[in-house]
This record gives C-alpha cells, structure tokens and sequence, in this order.
C-alpha cells in the first residue's frame, strides 16, 4: 500500500490528511486552538476553512507545519 506523504502543507488540504501525513502536527494545531481530533469536521474540512471557523492566522499556522 503506497502513502502519500506531502513535503509542504497547503491551505487547502484536509486536516485529516495533515495529521495521517504527520501526526506530530496534533501538537502544532491542538496548540493554535484547534482540537480537531475529536471533530465531526476532520475529514470534510481544510486547513484554510479551520483557520477561518476558529479565527487563526492561516499564514502562521501553514509557517509552523512546514517548518
């Protein structure tokens, strides 16, 4: 079975995908506000769609999981 794994994380990707691609990134979004573990909306929203829900700075975010 063949992963994907990303070199760079855009605003338009799934955050389960982030977190499958990395799962250390929990700690970076659980530390930005964002506790999407347990959410309905893992699998169904973006990255730039949580940012705006829960009223973050996408650009710092994307900064902080690419790093």
């Amino acid at each position: 079975m063949y992963i994907f794994i990303p070199k760079e994380f855009f605003a338009d990707m799934i955050i389960g995908d982030v977190l499958k691609a990395n799962p250390e990134h929990t700690r970076i979004l659980m530390e930005a506000g964002m506790y999407c573990l347990g959410c309905p909306f893992l699998q169904m929203e973006s990255l730039g769609e949580a940012c705006a829900v829960h009223g973050l700075d996408l650009e710092t975010l994307l900064v902080k999981l690419n790093a």
